[in-house]
């Protein structure tokens, strides 16, 4: 079988190292097509859709609003941690997510 055409698509736009990974989500979550998902992921994180795909730009507004990076560094947030703030930047729930919070409930 072949690689999804979303997974593709962002793997072309350097995944975390920029915001693939972050339109891939808006393309699953809200089933738009990419240059839609690239509009609005673009609009939340108050940037143009040309640097989402520029790793510059993205290295600096993934530490700002804590999205995650491709290299650790010390005090940033990570995994679980990350994905909450990517949910609250994009407007959406990631399963994860909600199956973290529930855990936290029992």
């Amino acid at each position: 079988m072949g690689m999804p055409i979303a997974h593709l698509m962002t793997s072309g736009m350097s995944g975390i190292r920029a915001g693939g990974d972050l339109v891939m989500r808006m393309q699953f979550a809200k089933s738009l097509k990419i240059a839609k998902a690239k509009d609005y992921v673009a609009k939340r994180l108050g940037v143009s859709p040309v640097d989402l795909s520029d790793e510059h730009v993205m290295r600096d507004i993934r530490e700002e609003l804590g999205l995650g990076v491709i290299t650790s560094m010390a005090g940033a947030p990570k995994g679980i941690a990350a994905k909450m703030n990517i949910e609250k930047a994009l407007d959406i729930k990631i399963n994860c997510c909600e199956r973290f919070r529930r855990q936290l409930k029992d």
